[in-house]
């Protein structure tokens, strides 16, 4: 069998292989389906072991894969690297050559600089200052003495990763830096421009880049990790900005390197010794006393900037804690704070990474638990309150979207049930998360008590929408708020009791509901005593007697059997028989929706329905002048007061936990008088 196997893996696997004359070939060759069914098994197993040993190949090679990431990572890096070396070796040998080109261009040099005298750095600063005073927020540009502005003028902006425009931009190149502003749309007063971004002329690097419509007479500014692309007007105005931006960077460089030339080591100068007793004493030797030779500190700002790229955060995050740990109780010194200047940088990139990982923009698929890479860092970063809100708001987005997300489905309960599964699986899921990710930061948890508060609003809105505003009836409304309820109740397990909340949040439209439905069954109540005859009811079949006598048992009145007759009679009126009925089920849907703050609404939705049937009885007793008819009128009245009354009474106790007083007035002041003991029930 396994020579077999092996014989079909080399045929399928050969060069020459044809699928159409090898399925002819067999079919030819076969005696019967049986034999085509065999070789069918035959191949499917082949297929399946190629896709097991695939599927192993894959997780054997996974490692591999990160590897090849991370050097893909580490090309790109070098790439931007060689690109601004190229930039740099490019403006020398252009320098190399102006220098040999000048050299018979000095003496005409000379003669128009004498006709026409340079611009002095007092007169250029002077410009300076007057340009910056249309820019917003820069007033402390001018404080570095010997700054002056060389070159500026519009730009516009434009996304490196779609080459749409962003925005119209302004830009002043000076001696030892570059400065972006962006237009403002309303101008106020002089103030024509709003400060966006400062470059030092050694931060970034400048590259041409090559017309290729619609990209045209654009240059691009590299400062690693990230770059910025400007369009000039004409293809004039982009080679001057090159070529003033070049000859602006290599003078710095040589000014700082002929600075430093000129800089002559003094001899030893004994320090003086302060006599003021306030003055704190600062260690000579302290640039001796921390030691930050070793390889990892001098590489350490490089390598952060490769986990960052690489977005290995937790990297990052333990090279921080190893430097924060060697240098502690450390002295402080020039060294130190220069190597802390450089850290820092990196610890702001690193910082608007994680918050960028954390915003409700990036994918909200995941669970809370997508978020844990990101808002652990943060903690040990000691930034616990931008990540306790940044978690938050990442989680109510995603809240947000699932319930937008909800089909609504044309059945009610069905879509309260799918809303609700949705929404408290989430709200358990981030508590528990926010458990784990905050467990030492007890001060967070306030800010999950207001954020469930919120997102339990939200929740509300969209129930609120569906349950109320449709005008669903009583009976769904009561199992659906009943199934909220329930759901509320779970997350207790864990310490979170938001059914205070949920109540609170409630409680206006099921006071309406409650309100509104009272209405109706006064309304059905008065429009049947309207048509009242008060005669007795026949059912007609044993089948609708039977089903009568479940639906009384069903609403607690278990003694309706006393109360009916031979041959399907019923020795009550249609009026009251239907008012017991509704008059049961508002009692038990009302249950259903009762919390506290509803006791009096509810009370007394209850005692005005009663008021209604107990004032009908007592008018039809003193307008009826007819001895039988007042008989079976008392009977009746003997029936709500002795019956349904007291069951009403006793199972709003049950479900409420404490009497209703105002129904039992009511039913004590309401009780029907004796007209004649031989023919009407008494009531005691």
């Amino acid at each position: 069998m396994a020579d077999t196997g092996n014989r079909l893996r080399k045929l399928l696997e050969s060069p020459n292989f044809d699928p159409q004359s090898y399925v002819k070939q067999l079919s030819q060759q076969s005696d019967g389906d049986r034999d085509l069914q065999e070789h069918r098994q035959k191949i499917q197993t082949l297929a399946d072991e190629t896709a097991q040993n695939l599927k192993k190949n894959v997780y054997k090679n996974y490692r591999q894969f990160i590897e090849t990431a991370k050097e893909i990572s580490y090309l790109e890096s070098e790439m931007y690297q060689l690109s601004h070396i190229l930039t740099e070796q490019k403006s020398i040998m252009e320098s190399i050559t102006q220098s040999l080109l000048s050299t018979d261009k000095d003496e005409a040099a000379k003669e128009m600089l004498a006709a026409f005298p340079k611009e002095t750095e007092e007169v250029k600063q002077r410009t300076l200052t007057t340009l910056l005073e249309k820019v917003e927020g820069c007033k402390n540009i001018m404080e570095t003495p010997g700054r002056y502005l060389v070159y500026n003028g519009d730009l516009l902006e434009y996304d490196a990763d779609n080459m749409s425009q962003i925005q119209k931009v302004h830009a002043f190149l000076m001696n030892d830096c570059l400065l972006i502003a962006t237009w403002l749309a309303n101008r106020r007063g002089a103030v024509k421009y709003k400060y966006n971004a400062l470059y030092d002329l050694e931060s970034f690097a400048v590259v041409n880049v090559k017309d290729n419509p619609p990209m045209k007479d654009m240059f691009k500014i590299l400062k690693f990790p990230e770059s910025r692309i400007f369009k000039a007007e004409n293809s004039k105005i982009k080679k001057e900005w090159l070529e003033i931006l070049e000859e602006t960077k290599k003078n710095k460089v040589a000014k700082d390197k002929h600075k430093k030339e000129e800089e002559v080591p003094t001899s030893p100068v004994r320090q003086e010794v302060s006599t003021n007793p306030f003055d704190e004493d600062e260690p000579l030797d302290s640039e001796e006393l921390v030691d930050l030779s070793p390889e990892w500190i001098q590489e350490l700002p490089e390598d952060l900037d490769v986990c960052i790229a690489q977005r290995d955060f937790e990297g990052a995050v333990d090279l921080l804690d190893k430097l924060n740990e060697y240098l502690k109780e450390q002295p402080v010194s020039p060294r130190v704070k220069e190597l802390r200047g450089k850290v820092d940088e990196r610890v702001r990139q690193l910082t608007e990474v994680l918050v960028f990982e954390l915003s409700p923009d990036r994918s909200l698929r995941g669970g809370p638990k997508a978020t844990r890479r990101a808002v652990s860092q943060l903690v040990r970063l000691g930034q616990s309150t931008k990540a306790c809100e940044l978690f938050l708001k990442n989680r109510a987005a995603a809240v947000q979207t699932a319930i937008r997300q909800l089909r609504i489905e044309g059945a009610t309960l069905l879509y309260i049930q799918k809303l609700c599964n949705i929404f408290f699986t989430s709200l358990l899921e981030t508590a528990r998360e926010f458990e784990t990710d905050f467990a030492g930061n007890t001060g967070c948890y306030s800010a999950f008590v207001v954020w469930s508060r919120s997102v339990m609003k939200m929740f509300v809105d969209a129930f609120s929408k569906q349950v109320f505003d449709s005008k669903e009836s009583l009976s769904t409304a009561a199992e659906c708020v009943k199934f909220a309820s329930e759901h509320c109740m779970q997350l207790s397990e864990i310490g979170l009791d938001l059914t205070f909340i949920l109540q609170s949040l409630l409680v206006k439209d099921i006071r309406a509901a409650l309100q509104s439905q009272k209405d109706i069954i006064i309304e059905a109540t008065r429009h049947r005593n309207s048509e009242e005859m008060w005669r007795r009811m026949n059912l007609m079949t044993p089948e609708a007697l039977a089903k009568l006598k479940d639906e009384m048992r069903s609403c607690g009145i278990s003694s309706f059997d006393q109360y009916t007759g031979e041959d399907c009679w019923v020795n009550l009126s249609y009026t009251i028989v239907a008012f017991t009925k509704q008059m049961m089920a508002f009692l038990e849907e009302g249950l259903k929706l009762y919390f506290p703050e509803l006791h009096m609404v509810f009370l007394e939705s209850l005692r005005e329905i009663i008021l209604v049937a107990v004032q009908h009885v007592d008018y039809s007793l003193r307008c009826e002048q007819e001895t039988e008819k007042k008989s079976f009128i008392l009977q009746n009245a003997s029936f709500l007061h002795e019956t349904v009354l007291p069951v009403v009474e006793k199972r709003f106790e049950e479900g409420v936990g404490k009497p209703a007083k105002q129904l039992q007035d009511l039913r004590k002041s309401s009780r029907p008088v004796r007209v004649n003991p031989e023919s009407t029930m008494s009531v005691v």
